[in-house]
């Protein structure tokens, strides 16, 4: 299948977290969308692998994506190195999205850091054919998405553009809560982190406020473009 975007996170959640109100939204377009984990976030300090894939998948139902995947990198060792980057030009030569959607460089967690340089390097790397890959035995054809779009985790930029996600919201939320072993839970044994925080749900919502209130909008997500962004009409613009 041929996707039209694909975002790719560092661990499962990160792209709910970012840009899920992004994907539903082109997905009610009618555009295909993926979803690529790097890892399975098994590092993570609540919940396991196992659960966080079960997760993962009920998130990507949610949203309606066409297709979820895993690389099965080590978490907390994102590495940008021969053989992971080659893995996720294999993922964009599959797919051949014409847009993908990564992690700002800058961030909080090193992972998202590095997921970034991997993705940027992948991105390019994919679009030249004496650089080799394959897939189910096969030599793969290179190919380049046309654009990406960098999206806010922890890390606050002046965004390029942000999209309304208005009438998505409350279907983002839906997949964000999904990753129960993530957030707060009165019952359970773990450690705290900064996600398991009682207010790191009205966090979330807070900023999508903030972000749809400067385009006039409810609910926003923002998103860097390393190039200027065209408009084909003054009508597309809120």
């Amino acid at each position: 299948m041929k996707l039209d975007v694909l975002a790719i996170g560092a661990h499962p959640d990160d792209v709910e977290l970012s840009c899920a109100g992004t994907l539903v939204r082109l997905v009610r377009q009618g555009r295909h969308v993926g979803i690529l984990d790097l890892t399975a976030g098994e590092l993570g300090t609540r919940g396991s692998r196992e659960i966080r894939l079960q997760e993962a998948r009920s998130a990507a139902g949610i949203m309606g994506v066409h297709v979820r995947e895993g690389l099965g990198i080590p978490d907390g060792n994102i590495m940008v190195n021969h053989e992971n980057t080659r893995k996720v030009m294999s993922v964009i030569r599959q797919y051949r999205p014409d847009t993908l959607l990564f992690p700002y460089p800058i961030d909080r967690h090193p992972d998202h850091e590095h997921a970034h340089r991997l993705c940027k390097e992948a991105w390019f790397y994919a679009g030249l054919e004496k650089i080799e890959t394959s897939f189910g035995g096969e030599k793969q054809k290179s190919f380049r998405p046309g654009r990406y779009f960098l999206y806010m985790q922890w890390h606050e930029f002046t965004p390029s553009f942000i999209m309304d996600i208005t009438d998505e919201f409350e279907l983002k939320m839906a997949a964000v809560k999904t990753f129960q072993s993530q957030f707060h839970n009165p019952a359970s044994t773990e450690s705290e982190t900064v996600l398991s925080d009682p207010e790191f749900l009205v966090f979330l919502r807070t900023r999508a406020e903030y972000y749809g209130d400067r385009i006039g909008k409810k609910y926003g997500e923002p998103f860097f473009s390393p190039r200027i962004p065209g408009v084909r009409d003054l009508d597309s613009i809120l």
